[in-house]
């Protein structure tokens, strides 16, 4: 099954109106700095993904997606990498491609391929589905606490169990929590995440106490900076609510390596942990979890459908992927530009059934989201 070209197309996705903040919390979510723009200063939607589409010589074509403003020549450098080789040929745990944020899209759109010529779901490639559906959560940004009661109780209504929010020190994160205990009752829990910006053991602690009597919330993700493991486990130490570590190998710039959960776990500092990465990585990541018998969830960046389903086979393939993983981008984008949508009802995601990923790209929703396309093809030797 040689690849016989590769079609790059640059689309960018907005969020649905008021989707993502209160009107009166203007606060950007991109923690990467990109560019000359510094981390925190951009809307995660304002960046372009690129979808990959693949041809091979029989037809078969395969699918992947980047993660969100990837660097346009070095993708058409892979791209050429990989045009003109025997998929079957390819150890596909390791591809001969840099290990960067390009790379994702593409390890993804390899394993569609080789899914697609066995005839299998991808998570029958990946070992066989623990499950037939993937847990997920609901997902906010920044709310005020009036808001974030009326986010969760319209997500409790569409069947969700679990609202996941962004947060930082000056939100008032255990009155949030208590609105939304009031609106929703005892069935509806809580994971707040905010990306490190808690600041220091004393605020941690304080805001996971009053969360404490509360009694909603199922974690709190990245609470503190994280390089400090070891203020990570004297919060643990000092509060009944899980602490999560979300290990996101995206996030190069940041430092971040799969050795952080066997460090995680070596100095107690983490009750369960969030993975984000591609398929073999996040599968090398769960296996450590899983012989610590720490449960996990499948991150994103608030992902297209593509990348979105290959998140919902590897989560299947995965023992302790029992938390609510990041699958929301559609509830939140303004199209996941998949032909059939994933099948999301309420709490839950099912596993596509098909061969590969098992979706399909709405040619037009794409063809209305395109910035970009271009084609690279194998080179025929003379």
């Amino acid at each position: 099954m040689r690849i016989e070209q590769i079609e790059l197309i640059e689309v960018q996705v907005p969020a649905r109106a008021g989707a993502i903040n209160s009107p009166s919390l203007d606060k950007p979510l991109h923690k990467l700095a990109t560019g000359a723009d510094a981390a925190w200063t951009r809307q995660f939607d304002e960046f372009p993904k690129v979808l990959l589409v693949a041809t091979t010589e029989d037809g078969t074509v395969g699918y992947g997606e980047s993660l969100r403003a990837p660097d346009m020549p070095t993708l058409r450098a892979m791209a050429r990498g990989l045009a003109g080789r025997d998929v079957a040929a390819l150890a596909w745990q390791n591809l001969p491609l840099a290990k960067n944020r390009e790379y994702d899209g593409f390890e993804l759109l390899v394993l569609d391929l080789l899914a697609k010529r066995a005839g299998l779901p991808l998570a029958s490639l990946l070992g066989g589905s623990y499950r037939s559906e993937v847990p997920v959560s609901a997902w906010s940004g920044h709310r005020t606490p009036d808001e974030a009661a009326m986010i969760a109780e319209r997500a409790q209504r569409n069947g969700a169990t679990t609202l996941k929010l962004k947060c930082e020190l000056d939100d008032d994160v255990v009155e949030i929590a208590a609105a939304v205990r009031e609106r929703c009752g005892d069935g509806f829990s809580l994971i707040f995440d905010p990306n490190e910006r808690f600041e220091e053991l004393r605020h941690a602690v304080k805001i996971a106490r009053g969360l404490e009597r509360i009694g909603n919330v199922v974690c709190l993700e990245d609470p503190l900076p994280r390089w400090d493991l070891g203020a990570y486990a004297e919060l643990r130490a000092r509060t009944s609510i899980p602490i999560a570590i979300h290990v996101a190998l995206g996030y190069l710039s940041h430092g971040q390596r799969i050795s952080d959960v066997t460090s995680a776990i070596a100095s107690r500092a983490a009750d369960v942990f969030n993975f984000s990465a591609g398929i073999a990585d996040f599968l090398r990541m769960a296996h450590i979890a899983d012989a610590a018998g720490r449960p996990y969830w499948h991150g994103s960046e608030i992902d297209l459908g593509i990348m979105e389903a290959g998140a919902v086979h590897a989560a299947a393939a995965s023992a302790g992927a029992t938390l609510p993983s990041d699958i929301f981008g559609r509830l939140i984008r303004e199209t996941d530009l998949l032909r059939t949508p994933l099948s999301i009802t309420g709490s839950a995601v099912s596993v596509p059934e098909g061969p590969g990923l098992g979706v399909e790209l709405d040619l037009d929703a794409v063809a209305a989201h395109e910035l970009s396309r271009e084609l690279v093809t194998a080179v025929v030797a003379r």
